[in-house]
């Protein structure tokens, strides 16, 4: 039955008229699949059909496309119900300017900022907008419109703090953090659990382990931010990184203690850093843990678990695992069989490592780019370059899973080029820049200079050469200018 708990009541689809919609819209709008190009497709069914749904409807279901980083079909709904005269709350709107920002950049972000009707614009919308420059690392905007809202004396909370902190630890900043908890505190701003991570993680940036600690006993002391498995999980991976094993389990206890609602990502946490103390008994513990509260055990837990026996060098143990979850996954997860892949080609099983990408195409699972990346290594370390180069090829046709570019990395490009120059191989060197400009728009300086290098080395010739390099907008140093003299010749 389609229905939902919402603010205390239940909210129901199931007798409404002909003109709404006959079942909740995140429902209807994720019946094809949850992929954008699905979506799309559903929403402008829905659009088309002129059919009504309830407001609660429409909020639930932005928050499940924003959840899944589907911004544009979540814009275009919050668009929509607008024009067809749906109500924005204040809330409301700081939800479609973060949309905005998402899905069309900051400056229309701050166009439809300015357009607010001044009674719109308070803690929530500045704070929205604030929110937004952090996410796009923009950090003179946010420091001044930080200061704009203590100007204008807008009740502050803990939110726009801990974006600026967040904004601060990803541009290498930590140092700045204690400041801002100063100030939070000056302010009689309560800090809350995310606050004190935050904090705690800027210590250990600039390898302060005891600042963290007494960061910990402050939290205790205060006693209104109970600590929660994160800030634990916090605390283990900082004692981790540190070189602190047995204060790292003595936090995964503590965690252990805290995750009374057995949340799944904090088994996770468990089983990834006891992997990283090295602690293969308590790591098995802990699956099993996991597997009892969750019996349909998700496909993203056995990744996470053979991943972390690999690292261990467990690799029965994961091969174990593996074929656990072979017989009872519903879904065949490339994702996991490249773990195991990874491994195999690692410890130069190749045979074994083909046989699994085999294997995963048979029951459905088609290989990804991190699949043929794999291979690439593989074959490379073996100097099977022919295999290398179609496995490059391979993975550029497929792309990332999130619709971007694969683009292999700078070690494999230049070993490629290099081996082609060994070779005087000009016909293999001009076919892997042409599998390259399908993933690059620019190949640089270095890859054309080894090209020329290839075409010197085979004592070959090619008059386009310099054209070609200005058509790229390529510079290239004095010696392969030299060569250019010899190469480019009628």
């Amino acid at each position: 039955m389609a229905m939902m708990q919402q603010f205390g009541r239940t909210k129901s689809v199931t007798k409404r008229s002909s003109k709404y919609v006959e079942e909740a819209l995140y429902v209807w709008l994720f019946k094809d699949g949850g992929s954008e190009v699905s979506v799309r497709q559903k929403l402008n069914e829905f659009i088309k059909s002129r059919k009504r749904v309830f407001k609660w409807e429409v909020g639930d279901t932005l928050k499940k496309l924003r959840q899944r980083k589907l911004y544009y079909p979540a814009l275009k709904l919050s668009e929509t119900m607008a024009k067809r005269g749906m109500n924005k709350t204040v809330s409301d709107q700081a939800i479609h300017l973060d949309l905005i920002a998402k899905a069309r950049g900051i400056p229309a972000a701050e166009d439809y900022f300015k357009n607010l009707p001044e009674s719109s614009k308070n803690h929530l919308s500045y704070g929205a907008l604030l929110n937004c420059y952090c996410k796009e690392l923009m950090t003179e905007e946010a420091e001044a419109l930080l200061e704009k809202m203590k100007e204008l004396n807008l009740p502050l909370t803990s939110m726009p703090y801990n974006s600026l902190m967040t904004l601060y630890s990803k541009t290498g900043k930590p140092e700045k953090i204690p400041a801002i908890i100063q100030e939070m505190k000056g302010c009689n701003v309560m800090l809350d659990s995310y606050a004190y991570n935050v904090w705690m993680r800027a210590l250990a940036a600039v390898d302060d382990v005891s600042g963290v600690e007494r960061v910990i006993d402050e939290m205790k002391r205060d006693g209104r931010v109970a600590s929660d498995w994160t800030t634990y999980s916090n605390l283990a991976s900082i004692y981790v990184d540190a070189g602190m094993p047995e204060k790292a389990e003595n936090a995964l206890r503590e965690l252990e203690k805290k995750n009374s609602h057995r949340d799944l990502s904090a088994f996770q946490f468990l089983i990834t850093l006891y992997g990283q103390t090295g602690n293969l008994l308590e790591v098995h513990r802990v699956w099993r843990s996991l597997r009892l509260a969750f019996p349909k055990t998700a496909n993203i837990s056995y990744l996470n678990m053979i991943q972390v026996l690999v690292n261990l060098r467990d690799l029965p143990g994961a091969e174990k695992c593996f074929r656990e979850w072979e017989s009872r996954c519903s879904t065949y997860d490339i994702r996991v069989a490249n773990v195991l892949i990874g491994a195999y080609a690692k410890e130069g099983m190749l045979e074994k490592a083909k046989v699994l990408k085999e294997q995963a195409r048979r029951r459905g699972a088609k290989p990804s780019a991190k699949t043929w990346e794999i291979f690439v290594d593989c074959y490379l370390k073996n100097a099977e370059y022919d295999l290398a180069v179609e496995s490059v090829a391979n993975a550029i046709s497929i792309g990332k899973g999130d619709g971007g570019k694969w683009v292999p990395s700078h070690e494999t490009i230049k070993t490629v080029m290099e081996h082609f120059e060994q070779t005087k191989d000009v016909e293999g060197a001009e076919g892997f820049l042409e599998i390259l400009k399908k993933a690059t728009e620019s190949l640089g300086a270095e890859v054309f200079e080894s090209l020329i290098k290839t075409y010197a080395a085979a004592g070959k010739t090619t008059p386009a050469m310099r054209h070609r390099l200005k058509m790229e907008n390529v510079e290239v140093s004095e010696a392969s200018k030299k060569l250019l003299e010899a190469i480019c010749v009628e």
